[in-house]
């Protein structure tokens, strides 16, 4: 085995890679035969090289206040294709049922008067919108992108943690993941049959253009940002530029009789569908925050009368309440009757009598998590905080029971990841993303792994400092290969890494594509 696995040592988790101690499982073996012949110091000066071209690309994210290259690890996170028939089908299956639960929840609410989901869940949750009852979306889609978070427990069986049905981000990051991985091992795509990820932006556009309100016979599409200042300005930039559409921000648009215009330097054109990027409370002033300077007055009042599509919907963040993901299983045997093709990690509900006191008796040992948190903030860990940090998590919890949910806490899979100029195990999550077309919900193969970069910690959110790997899934055909990059690099030396050029955002009045 190489120097680089001789101090790799499994932890007390599901390992990716390995087996047991120098045993690789089947689909890594190439990977490792290509990480063998690479000295330590190269290995590194790769992964430093790589970081510099994505810092000249723009591929960056925001932490801490400070503006880094998007971290990723050389090592790939691999699933066959059998595990990823499991996943597609698994997401799918929540998918439909949460775009079930968010028709029945803004409009005749059948799961309330049948018991299935308390009322109270819903008329109590911050992210119920009574702007979005009774609008009736163009085929009935709300959720035309999610991004279903999901770990390997001890046992190595994948279970969702959480949903992500209002603004899911990070599917610029599985893109330019694969872009920057196959110039560092390119020859490895042709052997593992890897299924490409360069096709989601135009499956995303289709999924859009297919959102238009009826009789529009050329839907404009656009993607409205909050702006540069915005975390995630790299992927709204990106996938603008990929689907051909305007990248706009609020000033850009304009409302008028219930429609929605773009201003451009060659007069107003009308938009069909926006692919919005900012949070509900700051989409429409005139309908929720008064105080927001970055959305469009009036846009909600154009889509309650079914002139434009917002994707996603208004008030979806009902359906990844925290809470209401302990329903879920429940949801999907009630509105597909089918059974949970992808369990829960095991939840309790403070909020419920008798459950409260089972979450106080043992709060050291449980995972304790706010139901509106985002980007891994208000997570306590029992088993590995402190006395006063667990009395502080205690009071809350009793303050206010439809706060928090609490789960089992679980050893997530780990996977090899370069650390200095070895190779630690540290754990790993995964995020597919989904879209809806209204006909058929498409997975992109592969997803984006993230990796909780601290040994031992298990907050893998890039917020928080985490990191992140190329998934590969191999496709059970003739090998899929990628686009071929603008500079082809060796598998073992690639000391010329370097960028192919920056994002450019499609300036106004540009020509439709």
């Amino acid at each position: 085995m190489a120097d680089i696995f001789d101090a790799y040592a499994l932890a007390d988790a599901w390992d990716e890679m390995f087996e047991r101690p120098g045993e690789v499982r089947t689909a890594y073996e190439p990977v490792l035969a290509a990480l063998q012949p690479i000295e330590p110091s190269e290995l590194r000066f790769r992964a430093d090289q790589m970081a510099r071209a994505f810092t000249d690309r723009g591929v960056t994210y925001a932490f801490a206040g400070e503006e880094r290259p998007w971290p990723l690890d050389l090592v790939p996170r691999i699933l066959d294709a059998l595990e990823w028939d499991l996943v597609q089908r698994g997401v799918g299956q929540r998918v439909r049922a949460l775009e079930a639960y968010l028709a029945d929840a803004y409009g005749h609410a059948r799961a309330f008067e049948d018991g299935v989901v308390p009322w109270r869940l819903l008329l109590n949750s911050p992210h119920f919108h009574r702007a979005a009852h009774g609008v009736e979306p163009p085929g009935g889609v709300r959720i035309h992108v999610a991004g279903i978070d999901l770990v390997r427990d001890e046992a190595g069986d994948f279970r969702v943690l959480e949903d992500n049905v209002r603004v899911p981000s990070g599917v610029s990051y599985v893109i330019e993941n694969r872009r920057a991985m196959t110039r560092i091992f390119p020859s490895l795509f042709g052997e593992q049959h890897v299924l490409p990820v360069d096709g989601y932006p135009q499956k995303l556009l289709a999924a859009l253009r297919a959102a238009a309100p009826d009789g529009t016979q050329d839907p404009r599409v656009v993607v409205l940002t909050p702006g540069p200042n915005n975390a995630a300005y790299f992927e709204h930039a990106l996938l603008a530029r990929l689907m051909g559409v305007q990248l706009v921000e609020g000033h850009d648009l304009v409302c008028r009789s219930n429609r929605v215009w773009m201003r451009t330097t060659r007069g107003e054109v009308p938009v069909h569908v926006v692919y919005r990027r900012l949070d509900d409370d700051f989409l429409d002033p005139l309908h929720f925050r008064p105080d927001s300077v970055i959305g469009c007055p009036g846009i909600m009042g154009a889509a309650m009368a079914g002139n434009v599509t917002l994707a996603n919907a208004v008030g979806n963040g009902i359906a990844d309440d925290k809470l209401l993901y302990t329903y879920v299983p429940d949801l999907i045997r009630y509105y597909l009757a089918e059974e949970p093709i992808l369990p829960n990690v095991e939840s309790y509900r403070p909020e419920e009598p008798g459950q409260l006191e089972a979450v106080l008796d043992q709060i050291e040992q449980l995972v304790i998590k706010p139901v509106d948190g985002a980007g891994g903030q208000g997570i306590v860990i029992g088993p590995k905080a402190d006395r006063d940090t667990i009395e502080r998590t205690r009071k809350a919890v009793i303050a206010d029971p439809r706060g928090f949910i609490a789960q089992r806490p679980v050893a997530l899979s780990t996977s090899p990841t370069l650390a200095g100029e070895r190779m630690a195990p540290r754990h790993i999550d995964l995020r597919p993303f989904a879209v809806n077309d209204g006909n058929d919900v498409w997975v992109l193969p592969g997803g984006l792994t993230r990796v909780a970069l601290q040994e031992g910690n298990l907050i893998v959110n890039s917020s928080q400092g985490g990191g992140s790997k190329d998934t590969w899934v191999l496709a059970e055909g003739p090998a899929v290969r990628p686009a071929a990059p603008t500079t082809a690099l060796p598998d073992v030396a690639p000391r010329q890494l370097g960028p192919d050029g920056t994002p450019t955002v499609v300036q106004e009045g540009a020509q439709q594509q």
